[in-house]
């Protein structure tokens, strides 16, 4: 039985050293969500058809001969290919199960059954193993047999009917925050497992939906609902509870503001040499503001519509009022807070040379930052992983090259 941290393994500082993960998803919420897991010094191997591999090794835009889109959530992995419609794939598969500690895939709900790589097989013959199944509506329920994109888990899960602006139709969240949700939970869960599976050997079985992960981020809107009976829709870019919470017009774009109590509401006013408005019974509460919010836009954008974006910025930053210009990607990828944070950073990839990759932005105090890999070329790693783990010598992975199984 695999266990959680196994000291043959990577000693290494990273939080994860010495976790494995057979990894058999694609496209983006699964590896989205191994991809920071080997950020944090898990192994991960991904396995992929010999066939072309995970789709998105196929996207634009491209670097070379490799997807950009790939490059991005796949750093750190290791790459096997093993045709896994084979009976010889399927006992490699197995093989690999038995060594590690957690087994993630994307499939659409019964397929890793047909594959056997379903909880109910893998359990019998490693029982302390994580597996974790990531889906569009889960693995059970009225709509478990449905397919599902990030969009069409942004509208069945809520956050397509509270974003855009009033009168217009739904709007999509511009990333695909569905997948990404999704992923972040799958890791979440898999660290909440690895930690009671170190307390009690016991193994787990995580089901994570992405319909499921886009409606538990609705917080503000399940407030109104739930414990308000309100409906909540599209407003924009305004606060639906707070106000002066909002995009408001400067002399040459927009800036952001953001008022959410009362004494920011009186720096707010002492700033824009307004304090007659900290009285006006339009304004006294939070409530009141938000009752009133079109009013006082006009009254902040009188002033605001007299600066440029920066000065005003400048301004409210000096009276300690959260304010901020809107970026664009190429902006914030340039800024002084990114490349103090690192939030891009640049590794050299075999055959493309240095690229950049953006790592998990969490920071651990007592564990230093750990190397980032880059993401494999497609089977690079399927020689090592089969003669380093399974400890297949070379006439056997030569046999098996033979037949095509990897």
């Amino acid at each position: 039985m695999a266990m959680a941290f196994d000291e043959t393994r990577d000693a290494g500082s990273a939080p994860l050293s010495g976790v494995r993960i057979l990894d058999f998803t694609r496209m983006l919420a699964g590896p989205f969500c191994t991809a920071m897991l080997a950020d944090a010094g898990a192994e991960v191997i991904k396995v992929e058809n010999p066939k072309g591999g995970d789709d998105a090794r196929h996207f634009a835009p491209r670097i070379g001969t490799e997807s950009a889109f790939f490059l991005l959530i796949n750093r750190g992995k290791k790459s096997i290919t093993v045709d896994m419609k084979t009976e010889e794939g399927k006992v490699l598969i197995r093989d690999l199960a038995c060594r590690c500690d957690v087994v993630i895939e994307n499939f659409k709900p019964g397929v890793a059954a047909k594959l056997g790589i379903d909880h109910e097989s893998l359990r019998t013959i490693n029982p302390g193993l994580i597996h974790v199944s990531i889906s569009g509506y889960g693995q059970a329920g009225p709509l478990a047999h449905r397919p599902a994109y990030d969009i069409i888990a942004q509208a069945v899960g809520g956050i397509m009917g509270v974003n855009g602006h009033a009168g217009l139709p739904p709007t999509r969240v511009g990333e695909s925050i569905g997948d990404i949700t999704a992923g972040l939970y799958a890791a979440w869960g898999i660290s909440a497992a690895l930690h009671r599976r170190a307390r009690t050997g016991q193994g787990e079985r995580i089901d994570v939906a992405m319909v499921d992960s886009i409606f538990s981020l609705l917080v503000t809107g399940l407030s109104q609902f739930l414990y308000a009976g309100e409906v909540p829709g599209p407003i924009g870019n305004a606060h639906p509870i707070s106000a002066p919470l909002d995009s408001f017009r400067a002399a040459d774009g927009m800036l952001i503001i953001a008022v959410a109590n009362d004494a920011l509401f009186a720096k707010l006013c002492a700033a824009i040499g307004r304090s007659d408005l900290i009285s006006d019974p339009r304004f006294l509460t939070d409530p009141d503001r938000k009752r009133n919010d079109r009013a006082l836009k006009d009254i902040i954008e009188a002033w605001s519509g007299t600066f440029s974006v920066q000065a005003a910025v400048a301004l409210l930053d000096e009276a300690g009022i959260p304010a901020s210009p809107v970026l664009t990607l190429d902006a914030v990828v340039a800024s002084d807070h990114a490349r103090h944070r690192e939030l891009v950073r640049t590794v050299t990839h075999p055959t493309l040379g240095d690229i950049r990759l953006v790592p998990q932005p969490v920071r651990f105090e007592e564990t230093p930052a750990q190397p980032l890999a880059p993401p494999p070329l497609l089977g690079e790693h399927t020689e090592p992983v089969l003669r380093e783990i399974l400890a297949l010598d070379a006439s056997r992975i030569d046999a098996l090259r033979a037949k095509r199984v990897v």
